[in-house]
């Protein structure tokens, strides 16, 4: 290797050293900011989920929606700190919006139906028609105690101890009908009784047996109301309220007690039954 080659590596080297000492500076202090950055904003969203996580449990809000709304917060602001730290050192973001946007399409097409399920999700935990522990039936004939409500589904267990999952999209789309939620119920028993029967007899011997309900409330007021001639029996409608745990108790023992009284007062409960009549044309 002669002199002149020894000369070209020696100035490529000089000039190497140089640039690296005048740009040492300029890098040395965007690596300290992006750390600063960093630091701070780490703490900066520490503080934020501290703030929002007690206005949340002020606002008494759902224990699922707690959950995934601070996790929704706290991937955003990550991801917002992380954009500020590496613009900091200088390297270009708009690669990185296009690549989130691009990744965003992509599952939004591919998880429709999910999409759909999470939107009713969220509207349920905001709107809350229902809660946990509330007895619900929807227009789809599926009806029970509500046992979770999570993002995408929501959990029924039926009176025959049967779970029965259902997406939150179809919930948010059908009428609920909630039997738990004004914190009593209100059993219409329809009895039907003979056509030769005393029917305000009948109607005072019936409230006489809900004054010695124990579950019946006196506010609203009960009612035994005559409401057909139907084709067997004048069908009478007992009409009570009660609070909601002792719905099911106070009807069995209304059953019972009417049935109990009618018997004893020699009023007849029939059956389904048919005149038919013969003619002999001879």
């Amino acid at each position: 290797m002669n002199d002149l080659e020894l000369n070209k590596i020696q100035q490529h080297w000089d000039t190497l050293i140089s640039s690296a000492i005048s740009w040492a500076p300029r890098i040395i202090t965007a690596i300290i900011s992006a750390v600063m950055i960093y630091l701070i904003g780490a703490w900066l969203i520490r503080m934020i989920k501290k703030l929002v996580e007690k206005a949340f449990k002020k606002r008494n809000m759902e224990v699922s929606l707690q959950h995934f709304l601070l996790n929704i917060i706290n991937w955003g602001l990550n991801i917002l700190l992380f954009i500020v730290v590496v613009t900091q050192l200088g390297v270009q973001t708009s690669a990185f919006v296009a690549m989130i946007g691009a990744a965003g399409l992509a599952i939004g097409l591919a998880l429709q139906g999910s999409l759909t399920n999470f939107a009713g999700g969220i509207l349920i935990l905001l709107l809350k028609p229902f809660k946990i522990g509330d007895f619900i039936s929807m227009n789809s004939g599926a009806s029970g105690t509500v046992q979770a409500i999570d993002i995408f589904h929501t959990r029924l267990v039926t009176p025959q101890n049967q779970l029965i999952v259902i997406p939150n999209g179809v919930v948010s789309n059908n009428s609920i009908t909630n039997f738990t939620q004004l914190g009593t119920r209100r059993t219409s028993i329809d009895i039907g009784v003979a056509y030769d029967a005393d029917l305000r007899q009948t109607k005072d011997l019936l409230l006489e047996v809900i004054k010695n309900n124990q579950y019946a409330l006196s506010v609203p007021a009960p009612q035994v109301v005559v409401t057909e001639l139907g084709e067997s029996a004048v069908n009478i409608s007992v009409r009570v309220s009660t609070s909601t745990e002792n719905f099911w108790a106070m009807n069995e023992e209304l059953i019972i007690n009417c049935k109990e009284a009618l018997d004893q007062a020699g009023i007849g409960i029939p059956f389904p039954q048919r005149d038919v009549h013969l003619y002999n044309n001879q």
